[in-house]
Formats: structure tokens, sequence, C-alpha cells
């Protein structure tokens, strides 16, 4: 469903808006010496049970709190609290990386006196390293709701360069209504259901399982066309809670306003994605692949994430460099269908293709255009129906050889 204008303008993004600005959802911080200096552990607390919803890696190595989380999504549907350790990803940690995550649930709902079966549990970082428990039980004794010592979104994160957080506020039934997101990821981005982590929230009155099916569908949409260095982690989640705080009817499909609500959950999931590339290891530009006149939906959004994907693109924008030569072959090897001879591209406002005969584009002006714009677009119509579909992701620089390079040093 499309939103027509009105409906539109009714979503406002919240300045400097986070989780906590959301009823019925409190967040906290610390560091508990997972790594050196900044912050490492974070918590997530509905004041009440709140459905949920989770999306998860389709690698088959996965670690043990993802697999603990993802039971308790498909077994409950309900929780009340997410804690998320970061600079150890517990993950090839053997029979004793889930004693440690059962451990992590337990200590979290002792100090919050919870059901253990309402604490998801998500950990990131470095793969193979036993999570040392003392310092985490330490850390977790100490997470205060009320005088945090840093916030969720900071304690999250790994090689990232800086916070991701969204929240914006719409009506349902003459009622303000709020979702908020945070992610984390900077580093192995190539979802698909990278080390990416996302948690988005909301006080909407909606069931679990009208939630499952939208976060699924929004996920691919917005997740899962992001890459950044084609590695699917063992760690990947989404997850998504609603508090039912904000007492309208109940949202589901044949709400009048569902299309409200499904285009706000929307533009967090795809303002965090973008956030998530924008900050790709190494990255000095994002990059937005825009594919229309496909087969169908599926296949635009396909073959948008197969050039935004390629490390030859992904080096020639940062190169300054408009290759178009590098977008028609990843469209080529894509898998899906096209017409050889009716291709369209352009990067930026031009046009380098048309109908498979290349514009003599004025080469100067597009390195012009990739040295100003921190956002470059590559446009392409492939004239053989009507599906749509965008992708993002980063070029990739020097710097990304060396941050990995050095990762466990």
């Amino acid at each position: 469903m499309i939103l027509n204008e009105q409906q539109h303008e009714q979503i406002n993004i919240i300045k400097n808006g986070c989780i906590d600005d959301v009823q019925g959802f409190h967040t906290a911080g610390t560091h508990c010496g997972l790594k050196r200096e900044k912050p490492d552990l974070g918590l997530i607390y509905c004041s009440n049970v709140a459905e949920a919803a989770g999306v998860f890696t389709t690698n088959q190595i996965q670690a043990a709190p993802l697999r603990l989380t993802k039971s308790l999504i498909e077994t409950t549907g309900t929780l009340q609290a997410v804690v998320v350790n970061s600079g150890n990803a517990n993950a090839c940690t053997g029979k004793q990386g889930m004693i440690d995550a059962e451990e992590m649930q337990k200590c979290v709902a002792e100090k919050l006196n919870l059901n253990e079966t309402d604490v998801a549990v998500s950990s990131t970082g470095l793969i193979g390293e036993p999570l040392p428990m003392k310092k985490v039980r330490t850390g977790i004794k100490t997470l205060s709701l009320t005088e945090s010592q840093a916030s969720f979104a900071e304690a999250i994160l790994t090689t990232d360069t800086t916070t991701k957080e969204i929240c914006v506020e719409f009506v349902i039934d003459e009622q303000a209504v709020r979702i908020a997101g945070v992610a984390k990821g900077s580093g192995m981005i190539h979802p698909n259901m990278a080390t990416m982590l996302s948690f988005l929230v909301t006080d909407a009155t909606i069931q679990g399982n009208e939630l499952q099916q939208l976060l699924k569908d929004v996920t691919n949409k917005t997740f899962n066309r992001i890459t950044v260095d084609g590695d699917s982690s063992t760690n990947d989640m989404v997850l998504a809670l609603a508090s039912n705080k904000v007492q309208h009817n109940q949202l589901n499909q044949d709400h009048p306003q569902w299309a409200v609500f499904q285009e706000a959950f929307q533009l967090c999931a795809t303002e965090l994605a973008k956030m998530i590339a924008r900050d790709g290891e190494g990255a000095t530009k994002l990059i937005e692949v825009q594919v229309v006149g496909a087969k169908s939906n599926d296949e635009a959004g396909i073959i948008a994430k197969t050039i935004v994907g390629s490390d030859l693109v992904k080096t020639a924008v940062f190169g300054k460099d408009g290759n178009w030569g590098r977008i028609i072959c990843a469209i080529g090897y894509s898998g899906c269908t096209i017409s050889p001879d009716l291709i369209d591209i352009a990067i930026g406002p031009y046009a380098t293709l048309k109908e498979s005969e290349p514009c003599g584009t004025n080469d100067k002006a597009i390195t012009t255009y990739m040295t100003d714009e921190e956002t470059i677009v590559i446009s392409v119509n492939l004239h053989v129906g009507t599906g749509v579909g965008k992708a993002w992701g980063c070029d990739l620089s020097y710097d990304y050889v060396r941050i990995n390079a050095g990762y466990r040093t």
C-alpha cells in the first residue's frame, strides 16, 4: 500500500530521539571490561511483557546468543528485556557458549525480577573467544536504568565510528504513536535475514504475529539490501518489540491506518540500514543503487544489491571513476532477467548508457560529482518489467584493509 502525500507528512522524525522516548521502554549502558575503555554492555527493558518479533542471520554457523534468542521468539513471541554485549561475539565457543548466554539471561532476569524466558541475549565482536563471564556478571549488576553510565547505542558498537539511532512519531486513531530504533554495524555486513544488530521498539498496540510479518517484509527491503564487504555474520539479528502502551484500535492489515504504521516502521529500518552502510569500515561514500524496469520487485532488489556489492564498483566509487562497465557487468552476473540491448545506466544526474549504447558523458563531470557528493546514486532501468528496488553500500578504501588486517591486534 502506498501512502498519499498527506499521510506521509504525518510521520515526523524526532530530533535526537531514541528508544527511551517510546512509552514503556528504558535503556542502560556501561563498561564492564570486554573492551579496553569504551562501553560494552547494554540493556533494553520494557515495563511490561512486550510483543516480540525477530529475524536472524542465515549463516549456518550461528552464535549461542542468537540461537537462544531465536528459540525464545519462536516459542513465546514475547520479551521484556534484551541484554547485549560488544567486544565478544560468543560465537564458535562450543557448549560453554550456550552456558554463558543462558547465564547472561539468568543474571538479567534476577536483577529485574523477570522470567528468564522473557530475556533475550545478543553479542557482537570477536569470534572464537570465550566470554569472560566474571566481567559480564559484574557489568550486569552495575547496569542502571536511572543513572546509566553510557547510552545503549554506544554500548553495542564495535568498529563503528558513530551511534545509529532514529525515532519517529505519527498518529493512529488520534493517538500519538512512536517507533524508535538503534543499530550497530560497520564491517562483516551482508545480511540475509552481517556483524549487524538492530533493535526496533514501538508503543503501538499490535499482536506479535502481525509484527513478525511486518518485520520480515521490511527487513527484506532494508537491512537485507545493504552490503559493506559481502560477509554475513554469525550474530546478525533484528528484534522488534511492541509495548502496547498506546490505546488505539489494534493494528493489523485491516486497520485503516495500517499503511501509516507500515511506512513509519519501514522509514526507521531504512534510515538505520543506510546509517550502517554509510559507516562501513574505511568508507568515504554511501552508495545508493536504484533499479527500475525489472521483471519483479525481488529481481530489482537482487540486481541493486549485486551492483552495490561489487568490489569493482565499490573501488571505482572510491577512486571517483565513473566506470559504468563494472555496473553493467554486475547486472549481467546477477542471475536475473535482463535484455542486454535495453539497459540504461546513470551515475548521479549523468546518463552513461542508453539502451546499452554509451552516451559519451563527460568523465570530468562525473568525477566532480563523485568527489563533491557524500551519497553516490547509481540508477538503472532494465526495461523488462515494472519491478523496482534499492540497495545501499559503501566504497572500498585502503582503510578497510588496514582496519581488518589489525582487527585482533
